[in-house]
């Protein structure tokens, strides 16, 4: 904590004091979560089951029925961006429990004593749940590779697919978090968490396209943030073009969506120990 509360540069201009302090101070709970990665990497591991499942098996059986239309792209090429993004959701969705933990050890009474700004505390605990879900990018593409899916290996789409990954989980933890200060107990979030990912899954173009589903779903999927990380995710993780929103819409979606939720997070943070 000696590092959380050091004070601003001083020798600088105000504007890029404040910068380099905002960041110095979302780093360090970065590496505060990192730290706890570190001594227990096997949920990484764990969580990679659920969407292999649904890669090996429930892909292969609706790539064999051929039942939803997929353009030209095969039924597995078509899941497998809408699997990762399914992944860092359900990493992410549960992320607020972490946050009650440490309500209860007194750990967020002195993030709140500290000088740290609020939204630092915020964005550094949802850039950590980035690594947590860029860690199931290297586990889904490799295997969307050997299955047979054309993917783009170029630097760029791979660092733009990365990008993508960082901004759907800090999007999905920050929302995650959002619940645990509304909620505030592990039981009732555990009941809001499970009643609101299968909705937000199955309401986006995760395993489906758009075009195919009912005038008001589709509705509600164009609503969704998973849908546009989901076709950020497709349009650069395949050679070929299926893009519903563009990229650039897709990547202003979700960076606005992030950059408000993390703002009213932050807001509503020190009302999570009240």
């Amino acid at each position: 904590m000696t590092q959380a509360v050091s004070a601003k540069p001083s020798s600088l201009p105000r504007p890029v004091a404040d910068a380099i302090y905002f960041w110095r101070k979302t780093l360090n709970i970065f590496e505060m979560e990192m730290r706890k990665l570190r001594h227990d990497p096997l949920p990484l591991f764990t969580r990679a089951v659920q969407p292999l499942l649904w890669l090996v098996i429930f892909g292969q059986v609706l790539a064999a029925t051929r039942a939803i239309p997929t353009g030209e792209f095969g039924y597995i090429a078509f899941m497998a961006p809408g699997v990762l993004a399914q992944s860092v959701l359900f990493i992410s969705i549960f992320y607020g429990l972490s946050i009650i933990w440490e309500r209860d050890l007194g750990i967020i009474h002195k993030f709140l004593a500290s000088p740290a700004p609020r939204t630092s505390l915020v964005l550094g605990k949802g850039l950590s749940s980035g690594v947590r879900g860029l860690s199931q990018t290297f586990i889904i593409v490799p295997l969307a590779y050997i299955m047979g899916v054309h993917v783009n290996w170029s630097l760029l789409n791979l660092l733009g697919i990365f990008a993508v990954v960082v901004l759907g989980a800090v999007v999905f933890s920050t929302f995650s978090l959002l619940i645990a200060i509304w909620v505030k107990t592990r039981e009732r979030f555990m009941g809001v968490g499970q009643f609101l990912t299968m909705p937000l899954f199955f309401a986006s173009n995760a395993i489906y396209p758009i075009e195919v589903m009912p005038g008001w779903l589709q509705v509600v999927s164009r609503f969704n943030p998973l849908s546009y990380m989901v076709d950020a995710l497709r349009t650069l993780m395949l050679t070929g073009s299926l893009s519903t929103f563009g990229l650039e819409v897709d990547f202003l979606v979700l960076s606005l969506v992030a950059a408000g939720l993390v703002w009213y997070a932050a807001r509503r943070y020190p009302t999570f120990i009240t």
